[in-house]
């Protein structure tokens, strides 16, 4: 049976004693992490997963790039909020 292992934020983070983690630094470390079924991996999302309406910002239609937004502002009559911060797109830092 095919597993998958949980990746978080690019990053695999396996927990261990006392609330720290273990990040592996070769292939072989990352051979030996521990997986999960697809079953598993469901539940896991299924239960961290924002149900349809309680994530607003999640619907509002984003545009990735800035010449589509131009655009389309331009063609609605619409501003544009440009949403821009530094550092890594999974999180500021």
């Amino acid at each position: 049976m095919r597993r998958r292992t949980l990746l978080i934020g690019g990053l695999v983070a396996v927990p261990a004693v006392a609330g720290r983690y273990y990040w592996p630094t070769s292939s072989r470390a990352m051979a030996e992490l521990p997986t999960i079924s697809y079953a598993e991996f469901d539940a896991i999302r299924s239960a961290v997963k924002p149900a349809l309406g309680e994530d607003p910002f999640a619907e509002i239609p984003w545009q990735t790039s800035l010449w589509d937004a131009r655009r389309l502002a331009a063609k609605e009559g619409k501003p544009i909020l440009l949403w821009e911060m530094d550092g890594h797109p999974l999180g500021c830092g």
